[in-house]
Parts: structure tokens; C-alpha cells; sequence
């Protein structure tokens, strides 16, 4: 039986805040922009700890309720990150994301002027 648009949106979230929470390999990959790469060591561990425990969803930054985009300061910088869905290839965009089976997410980390 096929998910309701708010059943499928809850479990877009769920496996969103799954992945974030644990950078899981079987859901996803983590990328960091050049950015990010090149920051120290410790300003980039406290940047993915960011990621990680990120709690603030808001209306204006999560107008769909899905926990697919946030942003935040740090030692001086703001940054971005950003999850998107594509199939287990990673060659095109998943046509569920809802479907763990046919989505491996990508949670990019930026800097905010490399967007």
C-alpha cells in the first residue's frame, strides 16, 4: 500500500534525521565542500558535531518538515548543509526518498559563500 504525501514526508524525515544523527554508510554519504576540507582539523570536527546534533527546524528553514537543510556559525563562519536523494547509484535523483532500497542520500557540508 503506497505512503500518503504526510506518511511519506514523515519517513523522509525519519530516515533524514536517522542518517544526520549517525552518518550511517548504509543510508548515505557525507561530503565535504573544498571549503570545509580545508579548515582545521578540530574547526572541522566541531562543524560535522554541528551537523550531528542539529536540532533547530524551523517553519523558515524547514517549510517542507522533511530535516533536509540547516545552517549555523562557527569559529567565525557560517555554513550550510544540505541532504539530497539519489538512487543507489548515486547517478540519478531517487524516485522515492522515502524508499531506504532505492536512496542513498548525500548530506553536503559548505561553507555558506561556496554556495
Amino acid at each position: 500500500m503506497p505512503l500518503t504525501d504526510n506518511q511519506s514526508c514523515e519517513r523522509v524525515r525519519d530516515l533524514n534525521d536517522r542518517f544526520r544523527k549517525t552518518l550511517d554508510p548504509m543510508l548515505g554519504r557525507m561530503m565535504l565542500t573544498a571549503g570545509v576540507d580545508g579548515l582545521p582539523i578540530d574547526v572541522r570536527a566541531m562543524a560535522i558535531r554541528k551537523v550531528v546534533t542539529f536540532d533547530a527546524f524551523s517553519a523558515d528553514n524547514d517549510p517542507h518538515g522533511e530535516h533536509d537543510f540547516g545552517s549555523f556559525d562557527l569559529a567565525g563562519d557560517k555554513f550550510f548543509w544540505k541532504i539530497d536523494y539519489y538512487d543507489r547509484n548515486l547517478e540519478f535523483g531517487s524516485d522515492d526518498p522515502a524508499d531506504p532500497a532505492k536512496t542513498t542520500r548525500v548530506l553536503t557540508l559548505m561553507l555558506a559563500e561556496e554556495y
